[in-house]
């Protein structure tokens, strides 16, 4: 009898700890406990403001080339111009599908 208590004793344990561990991680993400003051809130939205005003720079600075200079003339003398006409021809309607394969 003593190790069937003990056997059922482990499995009990494991679902206990790991019931314990989600109740106990719902309930901090629904709690979070507060600043420590309004200054100190203050602070850390700086802090995360100029982290991120940092990681936008370096971005640019590493990918910067890929952008065109504002100064440059829109478009460039050597790019085809593009219109939203269509060409002329036959207006053929929309699309037939596509025959269906075989196997």
């Amino acid at each position: 009898m003593d190790d069937l208590l003990l056997t059922l004793a482990v499995p009990a344990v494991v679902l206990a700890s790991g019931v314990y561990a989600v109740c106990d991680c719902r309930r901090k993400r629904r709690n979070p406990p507060p600043p420590y003051s309004r200054r100190a809130a203050l602070t850390s939205a700086r802090e995360v403001l100029s982290r991120a005003e940092a990681v936008v720079g370096a971005a640019y600075d590493v990918l910067g080339e890929l952008y065109t200079d504002p100064a440059t003339p829109y478009p460039a003398e050597d790019a085809p111009v593009v219109t939203g006409r269509r060409a002329a021809g036959r207006d053929r309607g929309p699309p037939r599908p596509a025959p269906a394969r075989r196997r």
